[in-house]
């Protein structure tokens, strides 16, 4: 996979300090629910596309959303940094399912990292999503995340342990969850974002097929999680 060359869209904030100053909450009424065929797909275009999208959370704590800014592809039993590589089990059962619902794991017994189904039911693949630009909801994830007030937007959900944190996603309440329901607890949606340029690197944090350039992201986004914008 190359990476492709193209300009910054006007829309796209630069710096975390511009996001910052910007304030306003997204406007909710341009959001629209993903449909079920986005998801039915190769993981490593829909990794892609899904950059830009919408992460919602409705709860207790009211509305909590972020924009997609770094996603990884894993592409099924074949793939041997997958879940699915070594075949169905009770804990992946998500991954064989329907595309588009919630696949949600713990690591180390202390983190939860969110994921998308892809490709037709009974074909296991999914994207990780890796990190998330705030919009809303950004005193309540600081809340979450148990930082200061003063804390700046990076470190909210600059990483896949840290977006779930942030809008409190864990497996026990959101695995499974279909992403497509426009009125459920946990969804994706887009409005109309333009995205900028998009750089591709072999995926981080995993020993097995480490070299496979399945790691998408915004240039240069400060939300973006380590290993490089």
């Amino acid at each position: 996979m190359r990476k492709r060359s193209w300009k910054r869209s006007a829309n796209m904030p630069k710096r975390v300090s511009e996001i910052e100053r910007a304030g306003s909450p997204a406007d909710s009424t341009t959001w629209r629910p993903l449909l079920r065929e986005f998801f039915d797909a190769p993981p490593e275009q829909v990794a892609r596309f899904l950059l830009g999208k919408i992460l919602v959370r409705r709860g207790a704590g009211g509305l909590l959303a972020g924009r997609i800014v770094e996603t990884e592809a894993y592409l099924g039993e074949h793939d041997a940094a997958s879940h699915a590589a070594s075949g169905r089990t009770a804990r992946n059962a998500v991954l064989y399912g329907p595309p588009g619902h919630a696949y949600v794991y713990s690591i180390y017994g202390m983190h939860s990292c969110i994921n998308v189904s892809c490709l037709p039911e009974g074909v296991p693949g999914c994207v990780l999503l890796r990190a998330l630009e705030p919009l809303q909801g950004m005193a309540q994830m600081r809340r979450n995340r148990g930082l200061k007030e003063s804390a700046g937007i990076h470190p909210l959900t600059s990483g896949p342990g840290k977006l779930c944190q942030a809008l409190g996603i864990t497996r026990v309440a959101d695995n499974g969850l279909d992403l497509t329901d426009a009125g459920g607890r946990l969804g994706l949606v887009e409005d109309d974002f333009r995205r900028g340029e998009i750089r591709v690197t072999p995926r981080i944090g995993i020993s097995k097929a480490a070299d496979w350039p399945l790691r998408f992201f915004l240039a240069g986004h400060d939300c973006v999680s380590g290993g490089g914008r």
